[in-house]
């Protein structure tokens, strides 16, 4: 069984694709993308979404035209070569000899 902490942190499928109004867990999902590297998108893009509900420290949501946003930022890729960022490799562990 999850924790709260846990499921919070997971991607999650809506209910509709197609709603005006989605969650952060659910724009990650629908993104294909980490909800990890979402949240940090939108804190260096607060305009990206909204907060629902006090003080400013609620939920995170995006309505559908945040998340074209979001898509096109994702997609660009460097813009500073015009393309898309290749993804980093780790190098290999070679094993160590007994």
């Amino acid at each position: 069984m999850l924790t709260k902490s846990q499921r919070y942190g997971t991607p999650v499928p809506p209910d509709d694709p197609d709603q005006e109004y989605m969650t952060a867990q659910e724009t990650a999902y629908v993104l294909r993308c980490s909800l990890t590297w979402l949240r940090l998108l939108l804190k260096d893009h607060p305009d990206l979404c909204g907060r629902n509900g006090s003080s400013g420290r609620g939920k995170i949501v995006t309505n559908r035209e945040q998340l074209t946003t979001i898509h096109e930022i994702r997609s660009g890729g460097d813009p500073r070569k015009g393309r898309t960022l290749p993804r980093q490799r780790r190098p290999t562990r070679k094993p160590q000899p007994n």
